[in-house]
């Protein structure tokens, strides 16, 4: 194919994602309520939790503030929904470039990624009222701590982007032992060094600061992590004994 030929094809592709997008943003604009209450739960849990022992109120800032929120979540929205789209968009640009071989495990990757990505995502919203009730528990007595929505929403997709991205962590080592790159006795002589690693990984990239986030961040990632481990040893198992297995037959089909 000609290389405009190759433009074309990726705005055609990057035209049907955006109109995916604008259609699901628009239908975003009728959730806006139950979003907004998605996306409030972690904060009102927090809050509940610290009780009367401190005083704390969301607020928006600025007369466009309000019309900022809604735009800002029905985005966030659609862009998460329409993702399993646009992801699919990318991969069917790249994928008849690649070999047999490499387009068996981009299906592998894509299979298991996406519910890996998801799954952090969740132990991330599942972990964040604890993270919220100590960070805004250090709000000295006799003062009321305000919490700004705009920064209020960064700080959570950070924190849910951080849970899921480390969550495909294993994956990538999985992937780097079947290039050949990392072997799974090499994990192993390390694993004390990664997983100190690991926690100190976890106590970094959680934007909250207590040890609840950071323990529950690392302690998946710790399971995961060994289990890819066992992965990378079975296959450099099957690996040798394929490899013994047609030296062998080099040596029986050699003439004497």
């Amino acid at each position: 194919m000609a290389l405009a030929d190759h433009f074309r094809e990726l705005r055609g592709r990057l035209m049907r994602s955006l109109a995916v997008f604008l259609v699901l943003l628009i239908v975003s604009f009728f959730f806006y309520d139950r979003l907004l209450d998605l996306v409030m739960n972690p904060y009102n849990d927090a809050r509940k939790a610290l009780g009367a022992d401190v005083q704390t109120k969301a607020y928006i800032k600025g007369a466009t503030g309000p019309l900022m929120l809604n735009l800002k979540l029905c985005s966030m929205a659609a862009l998460v929904v329409s993702a399993p789209f646009w992801l699919y968009q990318i991969w069917a640009f790249i994928l008849p470039g690649l070999h047999s071989n490499e387009k068996r495990w981009t299906r592998v990757f894509v299979a298991i990624a996406g519910p890996l990505f998801l799954g952090g995502v969740g132990v991330g919203y599942y972990v964040l009222p604890k993270g919220l009730e100590v960070l805004i528990g250090f709000t000295p007595s006799g003062l009321d701590n305000l919490v700004e929505f705009g920064e209020y929403f960064s700080f959570l997709t950070r924190m849910l982007l951080v849970f899921g991205i480390a969550f495909e962590i294993p994956l990538f080592v999985v992937l780097l032992n079947l290039a050949g790159v990392v072997k799974g006795s090499t994990l192993g002589q390390h694993r004390s060094w990664i997983i100190v690693g690991t926690f100190i990984f976890a106590a970094v990239a959680t934007p909250s600061t207590d040890p609840i986030s950071m323990l529950f961040l690392a302690v998946p990632m710790t399971g995961l992590f060994i289990f890819s481990e066992v992965i990378a040893r079975t296959i450099d198992r099957r690996r040798g004994r394929s490899a013994a297995e047609a030296a062998l037959d080099d040596d029986t089909a050699s003439p004497l």
